[in-house]
Order: C-alpha cells, then structure tokens, then sequence
C-alpha cells in the first residue's frame, strides 16, 4: 500500500500540460528541422541536375550558400528547442504539488513569479518566430507545388510552351538564364525522377512540423500562464497567512500580557 500511494504521488506530481506541449514540441522541431533539411538538400539536386546551375565562387552568396546557411541555422533551432523544451518541462515541475510540498509555498513562489514571468515573454516571442517560420516553409511548398502539378498535367500541356525559369523565383540573378520548358528532355526526367515528388513531400512535413512547433508555444503560453497565476495566488496566499499569524501572536502576547497585570494586581 505504501509503494501504491508513493506512486499516486509520483504520478500526481508531473506537470501532464508541460509533458503534452513538451511532446508536440519536439516533434514538430524534429519534423521541420530533419525534412527540412533533406528537402534542402534534394532542392541542390534539382538545381544542378536539371536546371544546370552553377555554384559560384566561395565569396559570392549565391543559392547554394543560401541552403549551406539554412542549414547551419536548422541545426541551431534543433539544438536549442531541444534545451528550451528541458527548461520549460523543469518550470512546469516546479509549480506542482508534489515540489510544492517539498520545498514550500514560500521558496517556490518568491522565485517563481519572476521565471514564469521571463518563459512566458521569450515563448510569446518564439511563437511569433515560428509563425514567421511557417510563413516562411509555405513559399518553397508552393513552389513545388506548381512544378508538381505541371508534371501532373504533363499530357494535358503538351502543346502550349510552359517554361519554369528562375528567375522568377529569385535564385539565380535576371542575367541568368535558367529554365527548364515542358516537352523538353530534362522536364521529362525532372517529372520521372524521384526527387522532385519526394523534396515537395518532404517540404510540406517540414511546413506540418513548423505548424506543429507555433501550436506547442501556444499550448506552453497557456500552460506558463496558469502558473503564473498560481504562484500570484500562492504568493498572496502566503502573505496573508503571514498578517493573520502576525495579527495572532499580537493578539496572543496582549491577552498573556493582560493576564499577568491582573495576576500581580490581584496578589
């Protein structure tokens, strides 16, 4: 019975709100950080097998640095979401029964009020981050998607002339010229080969992984919110307890004070 109980207390002590948020949030990063980065790297493929573009010189910023770029910045946001998840999994630990009862109402709320403040602002700020994020995966998804569907559509525009170029796009500068048209040898096997439809697949689970990671910071900002009005409550809970233990021992020390004048006057 005593291992049965120490459990219920266990169980009862993990912050559920905390563990649910924590579990979307890793997966949505994960999901957004490790398809993203493969569709980047199918995207250099496609590049430079069927539009033919060039890398340029170390020093230019071209696409392909770019991609370099985007994924060093990937590798950032795994690692660092990653410890982000672990502190906000501790705070919500913190504000519990079970820590509660260990340390007591004082400790836990003097120093937690200015923490659930400080996560609540930074994941008010990182949710705003990860809308621009999804914001930002929705454009090469769109993108992909029209090159998708005219590979679809590959019979029904056989005789109009649709080139895919570039330019349009903004990788590669107005003087050069990289487009591929339908009909041609390389649209075919762009349209045959397994790239194309696994990077536009692999875009869209990273654009489902960074709506995943902005609907945790939402589920977190709730969950911060509410301990921080806990611990407010606690705190003032623990400040009126003090004033009437205060007011009490007062009224305790007259009353003994009282008693003992009428003692030495009645002897």
């Amino acid at each position: 019975m005593g291992c049965l109980e120490c459990c219920i207390k266990c169980l009862g002590g993990i912050p559920y709100a905390s563990l649910i948020a924590t579990i979307l949030l890793y997966a949505g990063v994960a999901l957004f950080c490790g398809c993203g980065h493969e569709a980047l790297s199918g995207t250099v493929t496609i590049l430079q097998n069927y539009f033919e573009v060039v890398k340029g010189p170390v020093e230019s910023l071209d696409v392909f640095t770019m991609i370099d770029i985007f994924k060093y910045v990937i590798y950032g946001v795994a690692a660092a979401f990653f410890v982000y998840g672990i502190l906000l999994m501790v705070e919500g630990f913190f504000t519990t029964g079970a820590i509660r009862d260990l340390y007591g109402d004082f400790k836990i709320t003097t120093c937690g009020r200015c923490v659930s403040a400080w996560f609540i602002m930074l994941t008010y700020i990182f949710m705003l981050a990860w809308l621009g994020v999804t914001a930002f995966t929705s454009l090469p998804v769109f993108m992909y998607f029209n090159i998708w569907t005219m590979c679809q559509n590959a019979t029904i525009t056989e005789g109009a002339n649709l080139c895919l170029d570039l330019r349009q796009f903004g990788i590669v500068t107005l003087t050069d010229e990289k487009k591929v048209c339908t009909g041609s040898d390389k649209f075919l096997k762009m349209c045959e080969s397994t790239e194309l439809d696994m990077t536009f697949h692999l875009f869209i689970c990273a654009l489902a992984g960074a709506g995943a990671a902005v609907i945790a910071m939402v589920h977190y900002l709730m969950v911060l919110s509410a301990n921080w009005g806990y611990v407010k409550d606690a705190c003032r809970m623990q400040k009126y307890e003090d004033i009437k233990s205060k007011e009490e021992q007062e009224l305790h020390d007259i009353h003994s004070t009282r008693s003992k004048e009428r003692l030495n006057a009645y002897t």
